[in-house]
């Protein structure tokens, strides 16, 4: 079977997606993974319930390559989702802005383990320990199919989405998530085309 052609979009296709998108606004989570004494961190949209079963919980993530704690996920098979505040911008700020292959995001932060070993943020409002059951390769992303083993509320209140995100960063840090945003989907568009590339070429 020949590989299907992919589609080109035209820009006003473009924009037409791109309005879907921001029908809704997604939570804003902290994924956190640990390997030894090393640990890490990062701000992630692309994370969803998988299942409807009580007593079979499992979470869909999607981690780009290019980031520190996928290569934790990676070599732990687990990782924790916490949820944040509406007002925990300082948390984005540290996890979300710099690169855990330079530093160390939970330095100088109170922090304990969940009880699966993950770094467990003390300010969230809620966290899941998750452990890896699938993996497939998307190219720029790795998705993980978690089995939720654990988790708990820690306070209600409401929840950090990316619309909150951007209406309260000041314009400082909003331009440094515009800049890094763009770098990111500069990565991730050469990973895909490779990745589609090659699958075309099986």
């Amino acid at each position: 079977m020949q590989p299907e052609q992919r589609t080109n979009l035209s820009p006003e296709t473009r924009d037409a997606i791109g309005e879907v998108f921001h029908l809704y606004d997604p939570p804003l989570w902290l994924v956190t993974a640990r390997v030894g004494n090393r640990r890490g961190g990062l701000i992630a949209t692309a994370v969803t319930r998988a299942s409807i079963v009580a007593e079979l919980p499992r979470m869909l993530i999607a981690i780009a390559k290019h980031h520190c704690t996928w290569q934790l996920i990676e070599s732990a098979g687990r990782f924790a989702l916490h949820l944040l505040p509406s007002d925990d911008l300082e948390t984005v700020w540290r996890f979300g802005l710099a690169s855990g292959h330079r530093r160390d995001k939970f330095a100088g932060l109170v922090w304990s383990e969940t009880p699966d070993g993950n770094p467990m943020h003390e300010g969230a409002l809620s966290w899941l320990d998750c452990r890896v059951e699938q993996r497939m390769d998307i190219g720029d992303r790795a998705v993980y199919l978690g089995e939720v083993v654990g988790g708990a509320v820690s306070h209600r209140a409401p929840v950090l989405t990316v619309g909150i995100l951007l209406r309260d960063s000041p314009p400082e840090r909003k331009a440094e998530l515009k800049r890094l945003y763009a770098q990111d989907q500069a990565i991730d568009a050469a990973a895909i085309r490779a990745w589609r590339g090659a699958d075309q070429a099986s």
